[in-house]
């Protein structure tokens, strides 16, 4: 049995949405294990739009989708996820968040507070109903503390009767583990 992680567990609790799913964004492509799970489970039809704002992340992500044979399935885009709007022009069924940097890289390129709202906000604007986000945060360094603490006062100002927002966390465990939030959109809103 291996051992539970956010992660995982945001992929299974996406898993009924994403077999769905028309329009898919992986608002974080990185080391692409989003983007392959996202790409595997989704409808031949769907369109997946997989961001991120390092070339060698989306060479990474690309290349084992090739090697699946589902590269075909994505449109690259190598650009901040605050401006998914110039790309994704249709309502979005499922997208998933995993903030911070990318494993084994640099910790000085990762995902920033100002834009990961941004992106967020825009992402939940254009949700479809029934639709769900996935956001993983990692609170363990100054500045994932800053972005998850910005992420969750966001989420926080959400109206209930048109979102329903779930945090999970790790209680028993030190040293601030990972926050996986989900966000469904159950009613329609004018604006957020």
């Amino acid at each position: 049995m291996q051992t539970l992680n956010v992660i995982r567990l945001a992929q299974q609790l996406l898993l009924p949405k994403v077999v769905n799913a028309t329009c898919i964004v992986d608002a974080t492509a990185g080391n692409g294990k989003d983007t392959l799970f996202l790409a595997k489970n989704s409808p031949s039809h769907a369109r997946l739009y997989a961001f991120d704002i390092q070339q060698s992340a989306i060479e990474v992500a690309r290349k084992g989708l090739l090697e699946q044979q589902l590269d075909d399935k994505v449109q690259w885009i190598l650009d901040s996820h605050a401006n998914s709007r110039l790309y994704v022009k249709e309502h979005i069924d499922v997208a998933m968040f995993n903030l911070g940097y990318l494993p084994g890289n640099s910790h000085e390129t990762m995902t920033k507070a100002t834009s990961t709202i941004e992106a967020v906000s825009n992402i939940v604007e254009d949700l479809s109903i029934g639709g769900i986000i996935s956001i993983v945060a990692y609170p363990g360094h100054p500045h994932g503390q800053e972005e998850h603490q910005a992420v969750r006062s966001y989420l926080m100002g959400l109206p209930q009767q048109c979102f329903t927002v779930v945090c999970m966390d790790m209680i028993n465990h030190s040293h601030c583990p990972p926050v996986l939030y989900l966000i469904e959109k159950v009613k329609s809103t004018p604006s957020v």
